[in-house]
């Protein structure tokens, strides 16, 4: 039998991901009532990363406590895939002793190469070109407090990255257009060979013509993992793509500001934003959690009713 992984956002139908949204609605409850749910025990999942995180090991650890089941925490360099043992012999092997495994790497092919090999479901939890949980987070935030996100603006202030290509999809999947300004030279490329039209995609060099209208703004640090050496440069060039309460306000009346979060006060948005009335930041930190218990359910058990 085939087995189901999340590598990317596209990889589930709409239906699936509509079911995972409403399911994780029922889980953030019963989470907030106090009510007990284990459905998972008994079951084991492998976090390796690569690439370090906080909210990323602390939302699939506590969720899959919650759940019942076990979390393991794998950092690469203490295992002999830090020293070159090939991804496809882990995924192989690894597989064969826990029940399903997140991955946080670098480039999208590893992942892709870890699933081929892997008997049991594998989880995007980021690669440079995808970040599909942090958008399921995000989706989950906005639908919880204002219902159906069809027909709504998405503007994204900054790098076109991993998170603002995997809001793209989103666009595609739930009918919203997604609105991107970056630097000229940080254009958006399009890695799925989809065709993105206007209804769904909008590129511009302009923060003040993505933001008119925008129901969501969202944006990111400049210097992302494994830009580093790039750091000077991103610092001068995104020196006008800040997310200001100035900014804000060319938004939607009731906009929300979101970030994924670590943030970089005064760089890519201001503290009075950041920490502003607008901001959703924290629900969408915690809705990591409550989204990736739903996956982590749905990979494992299929849709559940109760």
């Amino acid at each position: 039998m085939s087995v189901k992984h999340f590598l990317q956002f596209a990889d589930f139908s709409r239906d699936e991901l509509q079911y995972l949204l409403d399911r994780s609605a029922v889980l953030k409850e019963r989470h907030r009532r106090g009510i007990s749910y284990r459905p998972l025990v008994g079951k084991t999942l492998a976090m390796i990363f690569e690439k370090t995180s906080t909210r990323t090991r602390v939302s699939f650890e506590a969720g899959m406590n919650q759940l019942g089941g076990h979390a393991m925490f794998i950092n690469s360099k203490d295992t002999q895939l830090g020293r070159g043992e090939p991804i496809e012999d882990v995924g192989r092997v690894m597989s064969r002793m826990v029940d399903v495994i997140m991955l946080r790497t670098y480039e999208q092919q590893i992942i892709d190469t870890f699933a081929a090999y892997s008997s049991v479901p594998v989880i995007n939890g980021l690669t440079n070109e995808y970040h599909p949980c942090q958008i399921l987070a995000d989706l989950f935030t906005y639908v919880e407090k204002f219902g159906s996100i069809a027909g709504r603006r998405v503007a994204w202030i900054g790098d076109s990255n991993n998170i603002s290509r995997t809001w793209l999809q989103a666009a595609r999947m739930f009918d919203f257009q997604f609105r991107l300004a970056c630097p000229p030279g940080y254009e958006m490329k399009i890695l799925d060979g989809q065709h993105y039209g206007p209804e769904h995609f909008f590129q511009t060099n302009d923060p003040l013509e993505a933001i008119v209208g925008a129901d969501v703004v969202s944006t990111d640090v400049c210097v992302s993992m494994g830009f580093e050496r790039e750091s000077l440069q991103r610092r001068v060039d995104f020196l006008n793509y800040k997310v200001s309460s100035d900014l804000m306000r060319r938004a939607a009346p009731g906009a929300v500001f979101m970030h994924c979060l670590p943030a970089h006060r005064g760089e890519e948005v201001d503290p009075d934003v950041l920490d502003g009335p607008q901001s959703v930041v924290w629900d969408e930190a915690e809705n990591r959690m409550h989204v990736q218990k739903a996956l982590v359910e749905y990979l494992l058990l299929g849709r559940v009713d109760d």
